[in-house]
This record gives structure tokens, C-alpha cells and sequence, in this order.
């Protein structure tokens, strides 16, 4: 299954018509990241990821899940 954020930020990022250098720029991290995010890099700063996601209004936070016993 392909990482959910990942999409998210490439689709916000691309119906805003901003590149992956314009979204580091106005978010204040680094293309790397960017780029690294996008592709579903399952290791990043969470705190960088929500700078990322508050230019689209939207912020990292836990979620409840079902959980199945069998």
C-alpha cells in the first residue's frame, strides 16, 4: 500500500502548482526531505513532516484504529 501522507503532500503540492523545490522553500526544510517524503521514506522528523503538512492546513496527530482480535 503506498504510503497515504506521501500522496497527500504530492497531491496537494502539485494542485497548488508548486515543484518539490518550492515546497521545501516556502516550508523551510530541505529539498532532500521533500523529495524523501514524497517517496514514503518511512523514517523522517515528524516535527519536519508537520512544517511540510501546515502549509496545507493539516498537522500530524494520532488516529484510533480498529483493532482485531483473532
Amino acid at each position: 500500500m503506498k504510503n497515504l501522507i506521501a500522496q497527500f503532500v504530492k497531491d496537494k503540492r502539485k494542485s497548488l502548482k508548486l515543484t518539490q523545490v518550492d515546497l521545501a522553500e516556502k516550508s523551510g526544510v530541505g529539498l532532500r526531505f521533500v523529495r524523501e517524503l514524497e517517496q514514503g521514506k518511512e523514517t523522517l522528523r515528524l516535527d519536519k513532516v508537520n512544517q511540510v503538512l501546515d502549509l496545507f492546513g493539516c498537522e500530524l496527530g494520532p488516529v484510533k484504529k480498529e483493532v482485531s482480535y483473532e
